[in-house]
């Protein structure tokens, strides 16, 4: 049975489409995908993201095991600060991506994807073996909700006295959040200005339910997994069991950014070093279909002779763009710009070519 979040019983009332995800009974929509996807470019959405995974590490040792845990470089992460990152296996295949938020001097909060809680929550514990530090499960002790879109700032105004301004991209900070105390980050994975809330469980209906009240006015509305999905596909940004799997690693999803080889030690390090010099024999691109039908995971990719030379990991409509898109890992020397495509949907050849990521920018 999945296992509802606190806010379960706010979903059901609302009239949500409920689908099961990671084990978890989640809002898939309230209503129509595609409107909830606009409301969040053009003013903002609320989700319910409590089934992501929380784990805690405290300890004098803590910033020393996680920097021998993740491939980035954890100790140069201001207090307050955050840092998106990885938590690879020895030969460089990624276990997770993941956010670590820095709470302390010696206190550090890890957000894991649901479906790889477990699995990151095991391989941490295992990792900061020989380290004064405690790896903690705290997934049952939070619910996490997120505000996005262009008018989310304006609607946490109303929740919170905390300085807005203060909290920039890529920070956290303990704050007053309608009434209770929560970490508030502005975080999120839309692709637009945005503000993700962690409270304890028994705080998320009351946050829930003032920051709806809260954004009345903004035209705030709940949203669901569905259109979460499209708006993360628009920006760019990768999902686990798409575009980021055990098979891949870092470079190959053009996030080798996030690797710090200069840390003389890490697990998967020398993988990584060696995978950074030879280089990757398929890289991820966008691809813009020129037909209207839109393509899937798992469709192939051909070259203009018919020859597979990759495979789609995520696709469907742009509702922004007005037009199918998709991102797939494609063999290198056919991952230029422009580069004509053709994508196998369902035995039909449908024209695309490739396109730099993000398909979509925020208005600054």
């Amino acid at each position: 049975m999945s296992k509802p979040t606190p806010l379960h019983d706010q979903h059901v009332g609302l009239g949500a489409m409920m689908t099961d995800f990671a084990g978890w009974d989640m809002p898939l929509r309230y209503g129509s995908e595609s409107t909830e996807h606009r409301a969040v470019r053009s003013a903002a959405g609320i989700f319910d993201l409590s089934h992501m995974g929380e784990i805690e590490i405290n300890g004098p040792e803590a910033v020393g095991a996680l920097d021998h845990a993740l491939i980035s470089d954890i100790g140069k992460v201001a207090v307050g600060g955050a840092k998106y990152t990885m938590i690879c296996a020895e030969d460089g295949g990624i276990l997770d991506d993941l956010i670590v938020y820095r709470l302390g001097e010696s206190r550090y909060l890890v957000v894991a994807n649901a479906a790889n809680a477990e699995v990151v929550l095991d391989e941490l514990r295992a990792r900061a073996q020989g380290f004064d530090a405690e790896v903690s499960d705290n997934r049952d002790d939070y619910a996490l909700i997120a505000i996005q879109g262009p008018r989310a700032a304006a609607i946490m105004a109303g929740l919170t006295d905390a300085e807005l301004d203060q909290i920039r991209y890529y920070a956290a900070g303990q704050v007053t959040v309608a009434g209770v105390s929560a970490l508030l980050a502005r975080t999120g994975y839309t692709g637009e200005d945005g503000f993700e809330i962690f409270c304890a469980a028994e705080d998320a209906t009351a946050v829930w339910t003032r920051a709806l009240a809260a954004g009345t006015g903004y035209g705030l509305i709940p949203t669901g997994l569905a259109c979460r999905d499209t708006l993360r596909l628009e920006a760019g940004m990768p999902l686990y069991g798409h575009e980021l799997s055990r098979e891949v690693t870092p470079y190959a999803a053009n996030l080798g950014r996030v690797v710090a080889l200069k840390k003389p030690e890490f697990v998967g390090r020398h993988a990584l070093a060696d995978r950074a010099e030879k280089g990757e024999p398929r890289r991820l691109v966008g691809l813009a279909s020129q037909g209207r039908r839109p393509p899937r995971a798992g469709y192939p990719v051909h070259d203009e002779a018919g020859a597979v030379i990759g495979e789609v990991t995520s696709g469907g409509p742009s509702p922004t763009l007005g037009h199918p898109i998709a991102m797939a890992y494609l063999d290198t020397d056919h991952t230029e710009p422009e580069h004509q495509v053709a994508i196998d949907i369902r035995g039909s050849s449908e024209p695309a070519r490739v396109v730099p990521l993000p398909f979509y920018r925020r208005p600054r």
